[in-house]
This record gives structure tokens, C-alpha cells and sequence, in this order.
């Protein structure tokens, strides 16, 4: 079973955010909890953490703005 990476909303008014940076590289193993991406919005830049282990299959590229549910990778 796979987990979706989905671009979080940080904020009440955020609808979109820049992928910034991923900190995996496509096709590498990710544990629970480590730092997956960067995600940048109009008043920070957070680090986001993998919401399970498996194997990172990256879907959207990094520095790009994305909208609010994009879909952005799986975990395998």
C-alpha cells in the first residue's frame, strides 16, 4: 500500500506553496518522521516531515508553486 505526499495547507489563508526543496532523492528509502521536503509559503519555509517509511517516488519537481492538495509524491 502506498501513501500519498500531498502539499499541506500551513495556514487558514495559504492556497498554494513552493516545493523548495526535496531532501530524498526519487527512488530512496524515507523512514517515518525524516525531513522529506522543504515547503515555502508567503511567510515561512517549513520542513516537512515523511508520514511513513518506504521507498520515495517523487511526482512533482522541486521549485515549482503547487496548490493546496497537489499530489507531490508517494511513499511505496
Amino acid at each position: 500500500m502506498s501513501t500519498q505526499i500531498i502539499l499541506p495547507r500551513l495556514g487558514f489563508s495559504m492556497n498554494d506553496g513552493t516545493l523548495a526543496e526535496w531532501h530524498v532523492e526519487d527512488g530512496h528509502a524515507v523512514s517515518q518522521g525524516q525531513v522529506l521536503y522543504s515547503l515555502e509559503s508567503d511567510k515561512s519555509v517549513q520542513e516537512i516531515e515523511a508520514p511513513a517509511s518506504g521507498t520515495l517516488k517523487i511526482i512533482k519537481p522541486a521549485g515549482a508553486v503547487y496548490v493546496v492538495g497537489t499530489i507531490l509524491g508517494e511513499i511505496v
